[in-house]
């Protein structure tokens, strides 16, 4: 088995290894930086974790603290990367099928790539393994337990994994998983703050029950041996395995491709959005109008970019509605009185890496047109940011009318404020946007709606530019502080909105340029694939 998985990592390396000669080592260094900063402050966390559970005197607290810990890692571990479409490296099935690697071998490899959702969770687990292992309260045998817990989380995830690129494969279903997926997030936050807090804090605050896993890691990594600890431990890992290579057995077996065929027929009928396809047509000349037009045509059917936008209405409003209106106390806080422009803002969020960070990327070697045809590069920019800024609009608009079919407390000033600060926020992130599509430009598949882990360069730039587009709108809140005064407010935010279109108008000129000499190392980025191992 590991002479196949060795052979699988070594045409992932060299798949890899072709492409760093021509990456920019500027950037290799800028995203290294921020990735050592993030991991490491994940293992500064469990360095601290350590520490705490090293104490002696404290073990009795621990009985209390640790299952609930291991329960947030757990949910971190299995929802985060659902709640962020993003799954972690996997193995690409259509590369590999051809080849004579037995099914368990392909299963062992795609748990062990599910670390790369949890990288995380596991410097906290090590943290606290190594507390515990120096701890003299604590058996020498008792850290390991963790060991399991880690084992079954990468089950568990495997299964979800599969579970969910299956759902999302059918055109018809689709929605509807993303839906109760968002209803599931947004549970907890509703129940705690629409009357049921004292179940909650019942929950919480009582003994946990010993037939959850968590709870028994947490006794067996503390010295409370007992066999049954040890068999609900191990009974929950089992299930996780079979659930886990379950799903990806029937994964080796399904076919995408016919999943998202399935019920459509020959002969479509014209679509009923036709007219609004062509509308651009109808108010912008060619080449402009039709570029614009074929972006909305292909974001409106790319299952990437429709699940993104519709968890920006849906799960943003879901998650932050019970926190601003659940209780009378927070009728006039912050997050109350600008509910609809952070809901906004987190929409452009889960919107950016579709339209904004990776422009060319669903064009993938189709791009190369662009360098042909006898059209300029900026009528090609202009068409995309055009389309883009005009879903955003229609994403605010969503966000909107679903606040005002809910009933809730928005005025028309709060609507004026979330369209100034998002359209403000979106040209700052199109000059951005611009410069990251041309310098690091990477080929992207638009049919799979749960993406595999991004480019690091990509969350590394997200992770610093976002922010920084942040602060001509934290200027104008604190103007509305400092001076008590709408006007104050609106007019940072015009000044705001003015340097935004100077800082696009330079952008552009820069992207420009680096369409010109970029123009091999673009058309390459975008028509190579992926090696044996999505990432």
């Amino acid at each position: 088995m590991w002479n196949q998985a060795g052979a699988i990592i070594w045409a992932q390396w060299r798949s890899v290894r072709n492409h760093f000669p021509r990456a920019n080592v500027g950037g290799l260094l800028f995203t290294g930086v921020l990735t050592t900063i993030w991991y490491g402050a994940f293992a500064y966390f469990g360095v601290l974790a350590g520490i705490l559970l090293s104490k002696a005197n404290e073990v009795g607290a621990f009985h209390k603290l640790l299952p609930a810990a291991l329960l947030l890692v757990f949910l971190y571990w299995q929802v985060i990367p659902v709640l962020l479409t993003s799954m972690g490296a996997s193995l690409d099935l259509r590369k590999l099928l051809v080849y004579p690697i037995p099914k368990r071998a392909l299963f062992a490899i795609e748990v062990i790539l599910r670390v790369t959702t949890g990288v995380e969770m596991l410097l906290l687990l090590t943290g606290a393994a190594i507390g515990l292992f120096f701890n003299p309260a604590v058996p020498h045998w008792a850290p390991f337990s963790l060991a399991v817990f880690v084992i079954f989380n990468l089950f568990c995830s495997t299964g979800i994994r599969d579970l969910l690129a299956r759902l999302l494969a059918h055109k018809r279903i689709r929605e509807i998983v993303i839906f109760l997926v968002v209803l599931g997030a947004a549970l907890p936050q509703l129940m705690l703050f629409r009357g049921s807090q004292a179940r909650v804090r019942q929950f919480f605050g009582g003994e946990p029950s010993a037939m959850l896993p968590w709870t028994a890691t947490a006794r067996l990594a503390l010295g409370e041996f007992s066999w049954l600890n040890l068999g609900v431990l191990l009974g929950w890992t089992l299930a996780a395995y079979v659930f886990g290579r379950s799903q990806f057995e029937r994964g080796l077996r399904f076919d995408a491709a016919e999943a998202s065929a399935r019920g459509s027929s020959a002969m479509r009928r014209a679509s009923r959005l036709e007219w609004w396809y062509q509308l651009p047509n109808a108010l912008l000349p060619d080449p402009l109008g039709a570029l614009i037009e074929k972006e909305l045509r292909f974001l409106s059917r790319a299952p990437r970019f429709r699940l993104v936008f519709l968890m920006g209405f849906s799960f943003g409003l879901l998650i932050w509605a019970p926190i601003a209106f659940g209780r009378a106390s927070t009728q006039h806080s912050f997050l109350t009185d600008n509910y609809l422009t952070m809901v906004s803002v987190y929409a452009l969020l889960l919107l950016s890496d579709a339209l904004f960070w990776n422009c060319f990327g669903f064009d993938r070697s189709a791009a190369q047109v662009y360098f042909l045809v006898p059209v300029k590069m900026s009528t090609v920019l202009a068409g995309k940011n055009l389309a883009a800024a005009f879903l955003v609009l229609m994403e605010i608009t969503a966000i909107a009318l679903v606040c005002a079919l809910l009933r809730l407390p928005l005025s028309g000033l709060q609507i004026l404020e979330a369209f100034a600060v998002t359209c403000v926020i979106t040209l700052f992130v199109l000059a951005v946007g611009n410069l990251s599509s041309l310098y690091n430009p990477r080929a992207v598949n638009p049919v799979k709606a749960m993406k595999t882990a991004a480019s690091s360069r990509a969350q590394a730039l997200l992770m610093l530019a976002f922010p920084v587009t942040l602060a001509p709108v934290a200027l104008a809140y604190l103007a509305r502080y400092a001076f008590d005064t709408e006007w104050a407010f609106f007019g940072v935010l015009m000044v705001g909105g003015v340097v935004g279109v100077m800082v696009y108008l330079y952008s552009m000129q820069s992207a420009l340029r680096a369409a010109a000499d970029r123009r091999e190392q673009i058309i390459r980025a975008l028509s190579s694939g992926e090696g044996p191992i999505e990432s």
